[in-house]
């Protein structure tokens, strides 16, 4: 077999990615690995499940594979190769092989997960919605499972903004689950990139998304929890990136809405919380400065200045301006810029959820640190150094 069905054949061996990994490094490669299949079922204490894949490899099932990869235009990208991403391969059990549809360049970017309920309440949308679109502003990618309900807002909001976004799928990407978000899919191809590690055919079983999830957090520099129940899919991804090394976020709600119990309890466990998009960057400082997916920003820039966008309108650029580099209060807002004191307050609530703006004390309001007056333009870079990916 050629080595992209070598590495299909792997990626569906009923093993784990430890002992894949175990093989991989004693055969010195995934295609003298799969050529000494027979050798490899016969030694002693090999599980059973998989001896007997070993010796019955069903190349008719790659042949398939292959026809749908070549379909369908979706890259496979294997551990070691230079488009894996280096966040993913830094985690424990790191995939094999990644199935990606859409642009694998995202997949190395930096990326911050938005996850929540399924059933959320409409602040809960409003919020993952608002989170969503001031990090993709910031030149985050937002990651998360595709799921109805947050994810669903926080895939849909990040691209409104102009960003990217990326979902990772508990099935085989040959199929979208749920269906209802089929056209949301599409978009995320277009524009972010859509991941799985299970191989096409994989139907979305329920054991598949404790391990879908773990993924969604070691892509991702942190992980943000909108709304969550107390046992809920989103509890699993906070543990999950907190054993990886991972920053944990929560946003706080009522506390007569079970949908912010989980969060609640995040938040007594030690997680951020967080009431703007400036929390989250604070917090992801040290990562950001050392993650091997950023380079140093030129002339002492911080990363917020350097990433962030334009404001989108030239009442919010007068207010930034006003607001110099000491805090203000809305009525000196109000005589610096000639604006209404209702158009002021409006403004500074915008531009504080989008986090280039923080409030203190005494009604008072600054400039979030590293945001200039005069904002650039966000500068995307590719991170990914090579293109040769294996391709049905």
């Amino acid at each position: 077999m050629d080595e992209l069905s070598c590495w299909l054949a792997l990626a569906r061996a009923p093993a784990t990615n430890r002992v894949k990994t175990e093989l991989l490094r004693r055969f010195s490669g995934v295609e003298a690995l799969i050529s000494h299949a027979a050798e490899i079922a016969s030694v002693p204490g090999m599980p059973a499940a998989l001896a007997g894949y070993l010796r019955r490899l069903d190349r008719r099932r790659f042949a398939k594979d292959r026809a749908w990869l070549e379909s369908s235009g979706c890259l496979v990208i294997h551990q070691g190769h230079a488009a894996y991403p280096p966040m993913l391969a830094a985690i424990d059990d790191a995939p094999i092989v990644v199935f990606v549809l859409g642009d694998p360049d995202h997949l190395s970017a930096p990326q911050v997960a938005v996850v929540g309920s399924r059933n959320p309440s409409p602040a809960g949308v409003e919020h993952a919605a608002v989170f969503s679109r001031a990090l993709a502003r910031l030149g985050f990618a937002v990651t998360s499972g595709l799921a109805v309900g947050i994810d669903a807002a926080s895939h849909a909001a990040a691209m409104d903004a102009g960003g990217a976004t990326i979902a990772v799928a508990g099935n085989g990407l040959d199929q979208v689950y749920p269906a209802a978000n089929a056209r949301l899919a599409k978009r995320i191809e277009t524009q972010g990139a859509m991941v799985s590690e299970f191989p096409p055919g994989v139907p979305p079983r329920g054991t598949n998304f404790p391990r879908r999830n773990r993924l969604i957090s070691g892509l991702s520099l942190g992980v943000l929890v909108v709304e969550a129940a107390l046992h809920s899919g989103s509890l699993i991804t906070a543990r999950l990136a907190a054993e990886q090394g991972r920053e944990v976020f929560a946003v706080p709600g009522s506390i007569d809405n079970p949908m912010s119990q989980g969060c609640h309890r995040l938040i007594n466990e030690g997680a951020k919380l967080v009431e703007s998009v400036a929390d989250i960057v604070d917090e992801l400082g040290v990562m950001l400065a050392t993650s091997a997916a950023y380079s140093e920003p030129a002339h002492g820039q911080s990363k917020a200045a350097e990433n962030a966008v334009e404001v989108s309108t030239g009442d919010e650029k007068t207010i930034l301006s006003a607001l110099g580099h000491d805090p203000a209060t809305v009525d000196q807002l109000v005589e610096r810029t000639g604006l209404t004191a209702e158009n002021v307050s409006s403004i500074l609530l915008t531009l504080e959820i989008d986090g280039y703006v923080l409030s203190a004390p005494g009604g008072m309001y600054g400039r979030a640190k590293g945001i200039e007056s005069n904002e650039g333009n966000r500068t995307r870079r590719s991170y990914v150094s090579g293109r040769e990916l294996s391709r049905g």
